[in-house]
């Protein structure tokens, strides 16, 4: 049975994958960490401690009191907050990703870590963006998950640690709030469509982006943690996705769910140039081909859903 070590665990995934782990593995043994203190939530009903990943002493004495054997790093500044403070994202994204990666080192962890399609830019293929393909991204976020995914595979081929992680698109949640992701457009779109019948997007109509729902991303990264070494060519960044929308497309298909649902306009340059500079679609073959990457939700599946478990956290 794993024992793992969780950084990030209040995060936008941490916060949904500390259940999917303790939910798999048990609950004693994941050890969830953040820098605050949780409130309530699963981080709460079980192993949790302080950290801040840019503590690499603190973190070593964590992950081996508790005697863990994976690490999961997903302690990240998102992409519109990494814009607006670039120093800040450049030290918590690569100085916490260096500590996680020399504790897993020194302790020999299994290690995952999430990159993200920011590591593509405006001069990636746009369409069917293959699994290895031309990387120079625009924004800090980006940079960040490039160096991440190429130290990631150092690890590996230096000193030999099983390094792990995916390339997630868009994660749309009915727990977590948005972060500050230039995705978040597409879950703040189901509470405004409850809350107030209406939405104004920060994204442009006709700009595609690929997504995923929670559930589909938790049970890639467990699937991916749990998939035969022998079988990876690739060890890290692997392309996955589910559906690529716009934000016209996810209108309509809360229209199908609340017919006087309406959708208007008005574009945040920032997020909308970070926007543009990624894939409209991208090709996981490479995921589904190596350990069988798979995604249950289409976009009105997941509408359906959504809007299902919203009304019951907001008592609509």
């Amino acid at each position: 049975m794993k024992k793992i070590i969780v950084t990030g665990a209040l995060g936008q995934i941490g916060s949904e994958l500390i259940t999917k782990l303790r939910s798999e593995y048990g609950v004693d043994n994941v050890l969830a960490t953040d820098i605050r203190h949780p409130n309530t939530g699963a981080a709460a009903r079980g192993p949790f401690e302080i950290l801040d990943v840019t503590d690499a002493k603190k973190m070593h004495t964590l992950a081996n009191d508790f005697g863990a054997d994976t690490m999961m790093h997903m302690a990240a500044l998102l992409s519109a907050k990494a814009e607006e403070n670039p120093m800040l994202a450049w030290n918590l994204n690569m100085g916490g990703l260096m500590n996680a990666l020399e504790v897993s080192r020194e302790l020999n962890l299994q290690f995952f870590t999430p990159s993200s399609i920011g590591a593509f830019g405006p001069s990636t293929p746009k369409k069917g963006t293959p699994q290895d393909t031309l990387q120079r991204p625009t924004t800090m976020y980006g940079v960040n998950k490039v160096a991440g995914e190429l130290l990631c595979d150092y690890y590996f081929n230096k000193y030999g640690l099983d390094t792990r992680g995916v390339r997630f698109p868009g994660l749309i949640s009915n727990v977590a709030k948005p972060g500050g992701g230039t995705t978040d457009y597409a879950v703040d779109i189901y509470y405004k469509a409850l809350e107030e019948g209406k939405y104004t997007s920060y994204i442009a109509e006709g700009t595609y982006m690929d997504m995923m729902y929670m559930p589909d991303a938790l049970q890639a990264i467990v699937d991916l943690l749990e998939a035969d070494p022998a079988k990876l060519v690739h060890r890290n960044a692997f392309n996955v996705t589910a559906m690529s929308f716009e934000p016209s497309e996810i209108a309509a298909s809360i229209k199908k769910q609340i017919p006087d649902f309406e959708i208007a306009y008005e574009v945040d340059p920032i997020r909308q140039a970070i926007a543009d500079s990624w894939p409209d679609a991208i090709d996981p073959s490479t995921a589904i081909k190596e350990w069988g990457f798979k995604a249950a939700y289409n976009l009105d599946k997941m509408t359906i859903d959504m809007l299902e478990k919203l009304k019951i956290k907001l008592n609509k």
